[in-house]
Protein backbone atom coordinates (compact mmCIF):
# COMPACT_ATOMS: atom_id res chain seq x y z
CA UNK A 1 0.00 0.00 0.00
CA UNK A 2 0.87 3.71 -0.75
CA UNK A 3 -0.22 6.53 0.97
CA UNK A 4 -0.11 10.16 -0.87
CA UNK A 5 -1.01 13.14 1.75
CA UNK A 6 -1.26 16.66 1.89
CA UNK A 7 -3.33 19.79 1.65
CA UNK A 8 -6.28 20.28 -1.01
CA UNK A 9 -5.18 21.40 -4.41
CA UNK A 10 -1.29 20.84 -3.74
CA UNK A 11 -0.68 18.22 -6.78
CA UNK A 12 -1.60 14.58 -5.04
CA UNK A 13 -3.39 13.43 -8.11
CA UNK A 14 -1.14 14.12 -10.53
CA UNK A 15 2.25 12.85 -8.55
CA UNK A 16 -0.14 10.09 -7.91
CA UNK A 17 -0.40 9.68 -11.89
CA UNK A 18 3.53 9.84 -11.95
CA UNK A 19 3.87 7.05 -9.09
CA UNK A 20 1.47 4.51 -10.65
CA UNK A 21 1.71 5.38 -14.56
CA UNK A 22 -2.01 5.26 -14.11
CA UNK A 23 -4.37 8.51 -15.75
CA UNK A 24 -6.52 9.99 -12.90
CA UNK A 25 -9.75 9.39 -15.05
CA UNK A 26 -9.33 6.06 -13.58
CA UNK A 27 -8.61 6.60 -9.91
CA UNK A 28 -11.70 5.68 -7.75
CA UNK A 29 -13.42 8.88 -6.42
CA UNK A 30 -13.61 8.60 -2.73
CA UNK A 31 -16.70 11.31 -2.91
CA UNK A 32 -19.25 9.24 -5.58
CA UNK A 33 -17.37 5.50 -6.05
CA UNK A 34 -19.37 2.50 -4.65
CA UNK A 35 -17.96 1.54 -1.18
CA UNK A 36 -16.75 -1.92 -2.52
CA UNK A 37 -14.18 0.04 -4.99
CA UNK A 38 -11.43 0.38 -2.40
CA UNK A 39 -11.30 -3.56 -2.47
CA UNK A 40 -11.23 -3.71 -6.56
CA UNK A 41 -9.02 -0.44 -7.67
CA UNK A 42 -5.18 0.61 -8.10
CA UNK A 43 -5.83 3.90 -6.62
CA UNK A 44 -8.79 5.82 -4.34
CA UNK A 45 -8.21 9.67 -4.20
CA UNK A 46 -10.67 11.84 -1.87
CA UNK A 47 -10.22 8.96 0.76
CA UNK A 48 -11.23 11.22 3.29
CA UNK A 49 -14.41 11.82 1.57
CA UNK A 50 -14.55 8.56 0.93
CA UNK A 51 -14.59 8.28 5.33
CA UNK A 52 -17.32 11.09 5.58
CA UNK A 53 -19.50 9.24 3.20
CA UNK A 54 -19.07 6.03 5.91
CA UNK A 55 -19.86 8.22 8.70
CA UNK A 56 -22.73 9.94 7.27
CA UNK A 57 -24.08 6.08 6.98
CA UNK A 58 -22.57 4.89 10.06
CA UNK A 59 -20.33 2.54 8.87
CA UNK A 60 -17.36 1.52 10.68
CA UNK A 61 -14.50 3.21 10.08
CA UNK A 62 -11.93 1.82 12.63
CA UNK A 63 -11.82 -1.57 10.09
CA UNK A 64 -11.46 -0.37 7.04
CA UNK A 65 -7.52 0.29 6.79
CA UNK A 66 -7.21 -3.52 8.11
CA UNK A 67 -9.86 -5.31 5.30
CA UNK A 68 -7.88 -2.86 2.73
CA UNK A 69 -4.60 -4.49 3.86
CA UNK A 70 -6.23 -8.21 3.38
CA UNK A 71 -8.24 -7.46 0.00
CA UNK A 72 -6.28 -4.86 -1.38
CA UNK A 73 -2.69 -4.57 -0.54
CA UNK A 74 -1.41 -2.83 -3.52
CA UNK A 75 -3.70 0.56 -3.11
CA UNK A 76 -2.51 3.70 -3.55
CA UNK A 77 -4.38 5.53 -1.24
CA UNK A 78 -4.97 10.00 -1.87
CA UNK A 79 -6.09 11.99 1.13
CA UNK A 80 -6.30 15.86 2.08
CA UNK A 81 -4.75 16.05 5.47
CA UNK A 82 -7.68 17.66 7.89
CA UNK A 83 -5.78 17.62 11.07
CA UNK A 84 -4.58 21.63 10.57
CA UNK A 85 -6.65 24.49 10.80
CA UNK A 86 -9.05 25.62 12.93
CA UNK A 87 -11.39 23.04 15.01
CA UNK A 88 -14.60 22.37 13.35
CA UNK A 89 -17.54 23.87 15.33
CA UNK A 90 -20.27 20.91 14.44
CA UNK A 91 -19.96 17.20 16.31
CA UNK A 92 -20.27 15.37 13.04
CA UNK A 93 -17.49 17.45 11.66
CA UNK A 94 -14.85 16.65 14.61
CA UNK A 95 -15.78 12.99 14.47
CA UNK A 96 -15.24 12.93 10.82
CA UNK A 97 -11.27 14.93 11.37
CA UNK A 98 -10.76 12.51 13.83
CA UNK A 99 -11.80 9.82 11.84
CA UNK A 100 -9.72 10.75 9.12
CA UNK A 101 -6.94 11.27 11.12
CA UNK A 102 -7.35 7.74 12.75
CA UNK A 103 -7.19 6.29 9.46
CA UNK A 104 -4.73 8.09 7.87
CA UNK A 105 -2.56 6.90 10.60
CA UNK A 106 -3.57 3.09 10.21
CA UNK A 107 -2.86 3.78 6.56
CA UNK A 108 0.96 5.20 7.09
CA UNK A 109 1.52 2.63 9.75
CA UNK A 110 0.57 0.34 7.06
CA UNK A 111 2.05 0.98 3.85
CA UNK A 112 5.09 0.54 2.30
CA UNK A 113 5.84 4.20 1.03
CA UNK A 114 3.79 7.53 2.73
CA UNK A 115 4.36 10.71 0.11
CA UNK A 116 3.55 14.39 1.40
CA UNK A 117 2.97 16.61 -1.45
CA UNK A 118 3.14 20.59 -0.37
CA UNK A 119 3.01 22.71 -3.93
CA UNK A 120 3.50 19.85 -6.25
CA UNK A 121 6.79 18.76 -4.47
CA UNK A 122 6.67 15.35 -3.27
CA UNK A 123 8.42 14.11 -0.13
CA UNK A 124 8.60 10.61 0.87
CA UNK A 125 8.15 10.04 4.68
CA UNK A 126 8.17 6.21 5.15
Amino acid sequence: MKLIIGGAFQGKKKFAETLTGISAEKFADGRICAFSEIFEQPVICHFHEYLRRMLEKNMDTTVLIDEVVKRNRDLVIISNELGYGVVPVERFDRCYREAAGRACTQAAAAADEVYRVICGIPTRIK
